[in-house]
């Protein structure tokens, strides 16, 4: 079995991006391949790296020039490229991880990895892995990318290359085999992209940064009068109400998405991306072959992203409202002359399938019998002091209780965290089987009438995406960790007291269901699917901010014979009503962050199977709840290498309810 570590950092959006694109692709070409993503900053360093993200974010949005600063001394000073390698939390974080996995092939996605592991192995012998470093910049490469060797080099295009090899970087030592984004640009398009001359051109208008000016964008773009416009704006609700509140009067051919998860499909189906030249927008629309106006570019790095464009002529960059919206209007003039010459550019020069081809060779690399350290033990080294080590990893057992969640939220509704990372951080917790369950709020009701306004709740026009998204991750979830992953939904439906109003998870949903069904017809919709309906804090919540909601509890007599379950715990409550009334139960933690994961979970004693899961909840027998404490994140910062399975606290419930 091949093990691959992956470092990556959350200063910028490209270094994600790539990490977790070739991580895909690499489970995607060998399911047995052990590869593991981390953010060594986050581990090392907790709350000053988020507040040294914050100041990296701040800087680039709101003191560009004051960050064009910065990134020049970091690009020529000698004694900043020495500090890369002198940083005490990240070399332990590193030297931990790299013993307790004993990786074959390291690949970096942020700089300062390559100096960490060059002062790791200064005085000791042959690192015992392959190293290689994915290079996320274009054109206007930072010295400290290279100023610390590598096995390889992968850069996104030649030009790129060019750049390394005359800053001394061997010419095979640099791999132009394009930038690692998700695969999904590789797979075939249907239907295929229709010409803008036929109904008219689609353009993405990415928001970001600059989001004062997107109104006055809109307006300019409004002008118009043929594009059809979609628009993203992250998770800032109130830039969307402000958005579709002004798009009002065009809504025929303005669509205000907010936040999404579909940008690959959304690039591959439009024929025209605005925004700033942020490393990976610039090159996810290079592989979806969309032409690109640039509105915005910020000093160092996204310099070299928006002379890319301009140089392979895929695009343009503008400068201002009035000049954006007069270049997105020559570009679809004269039968969309110049977007046909900037699509067939870029068509030139698209890598769709670079992931695929990064993986490739770097499982190639880890099969090298040159490999340092191939067969033999390989002693890694470690910094002076005591270090905590990683408990080890004790293997699933299907014949033991298996811990679940059948309550957790992502970002998609009110949760912190995206499904890809709630999958992550469930499976390193060694879970057996949780279930997904954002909100849908009846559109009859107040907050779904106000649904379209926020994002604190599904969009009905997200739905799609949600069960793709969620299918996509279920696959992941049980070839990396063995842990089976359902797609649910939390139906809201809130009154103007807390005696009306009611939640409802449906559990293992394989099809949308209209959120504007009363509640006899949503849980008959459920179990037409083979879900489960389940009552979702149904007494009074004693130590969490926000409205009970009693309504099912309040019509037992209504509700008793057609619910699967009721929770009798959720977060850190327990219903002691739930159990008197001796009524089938489970746990769960109503996740929203991650501090979320210390409450309530259920057991189940039965066959790892969905189907066996299900029939034991119905049944309700072999049914136990447990005090769950990540004890492990308690004792140490240090993640471990490889997924946990973490001994839960085992609670007997009719003792607990007894007291």
């Amino acid at each position: 079995m091949k093990k691959i570590l992956i470092l990556t950092a959350g200063f910028g959006e490209g270094h994600n991006a790539a990490a977790r694109s070739l991580r895909d692709a690499l489970e995607h070409i060998d399911p047995s391949a052990r590869v593991e993503v981390l953010d060594l900053f986050e581990v090392g360093y907790g709350r000053l790296n988020e507040v040294a993200k914050k100041a990296y974010l701040g800087l680039v949005r709101y003191a560009p020039g004051l960050w064009n600063g910065v990134y020049r001394w970091l690009d020529t000073s000698e004694m900043a490229n020495r500090n890369l390698g002198a940083m005490g939390r990240l070399n332990h974080a590193l030297a931990d991880v790299l013993k307790h996995m004993e990786p074959d092939c390291v690949v970096s996605c942020y700089p300062a990895y390559a100096h960490a592991i060059r002062e790791l192995f200064r005085d000791h012998q042959e690192r015992p892995f392959r190293f290689g470093t994915i290079i996320t910049d274009s054109i206007t490469v930072n010295s400290a990318w290279f100023k610390a060797p590598s096995d390889w080099f992968c850069v996104a295009n030649e030009p790129t290359g060019q750049v390394l090899r005359k800053n001394g970087i061997p010419a095979d030592q640099v791999r132009a085999l394009g930038f690692p984004v998700n695969r999904v640009f590789a797979e075939p398009l249907s239907p295929p992209l229709e010409s803008p001359t036929r109904h008219g051109p689609r353009v993405l208008y990415i928001i970001n940064t600059g989001k004062k000016k997107a109104g006055k964008m809109l307006d300019r773009l409004m002008e118009i009068p043929r594009p059809h416009l979609t628009i993203t704006c992250g998770r800032d609700a109130e830039l969307k109400t402000e958005l579709i509140k002004r798009t009002e009067k065009f809504r025929d051919r303005v669509e205000v998405l907010g936040w999404t998860n579909q940008m690959p499909k959304l690039m591959r189906t439009h024929h025209l991306i605005i925004g700033k030249a942020g490393g990976a927008t610039v090159q996810e629309a290079i592989a979806a072959a969309c032409p690109m106006v640039i509105n915005q570019v910020i000093p160092g790095q996204e310099e070299g992203n928006a002379t890319l464009v301009e140089q392979i002529e895929g695009g343009a960059v503008a400068d201002g409202n009035k000049d954006v919206a007069r270049t997105v209007e020559e570009a679809f003039d004269d039968g969309a002359a110049v977007w046909k010459r900037w699509r067939k550019n870029l068509e030139a020069v698209s890598r769709p399938d670079a992931s695929l081809r990064i993986a490739e060779m770097v499982l190639e690399d880890c099969s090298r019998q040159d490999r340092p350290g191939n067969g033999r033990i390989s002693a890694y080294p470690r910094p002076a002091g005591e270090m905590p080590g990683a408990p080890a990893f004790i293997p699933s057992n299907a014949n033991r209780n298996l811990l679940c969640d059948f309550h957790i939220h992502t970002n998609y509704s009110d949760g912190k965290l995206t499904v890809a990372e709630v999958v992550d951080f469930y499976g390193k917790h060694g879970f057996d089987c949780i279930c997904i369950t954002d909100h849908l709020a009846d559109p009859r009701r107040l907050i779904g009438k106000l649904s379209r306004l926020t994002n604190l709740t599904l969009a009905p026009s997200q739905l799609e995406e949600y069960f793709e998204v969620i299918e996509r991750e279920r696959r992941r979830a049980l070839r990396r960790y063995g842990m089976h992953v359902m797609t649910g939904i939390e139906f809201n439906k809130d009154g103007l007291s807390r005696k009306s109003s009611a939640h409802l998870l449906g559990v293992d949903l394989q099809d949308k269901i209209d959120p504007a069904l009363d509640l006899e017809e949503t849980i008959a919709k459920i179990h037409s699917q083979g879900g489960l309906a389940i009552a979702s804090h149904p007494h009074v919540m004693k130590s969490e901010w926000g409205k009970d909601t009693l309504y099912l509890w309040e019509n037992q007599e209504t509700f008793v014979p057609l619910l699967d379950a009721w929770e009798i715990a959720n977060r850190n409550n327990i219903f002691t009503p739930v159990g008197l009334k001796q009524l089938p139960f489970i746990a769960n933690s109503d996740f929203h962050k991650p501090k979320h994961i210390n409450s309530w979970k259920t057991l189940l004693h039965c066959e790892k199977d969905p189907a066996a899961i299900k029939q034991c909840i119905r049944d309700n027998r072999n049914v136990a709840i447990t005090l769950f404490r990540d004890y492990l994140h308690e004792a140490s910062p240090q993640p471990a290498a490889f997924p946990l399975r973490l001994e839960p606290r085992r609670i007997d419930v009719n003792r607990v309810l007894a007291v």
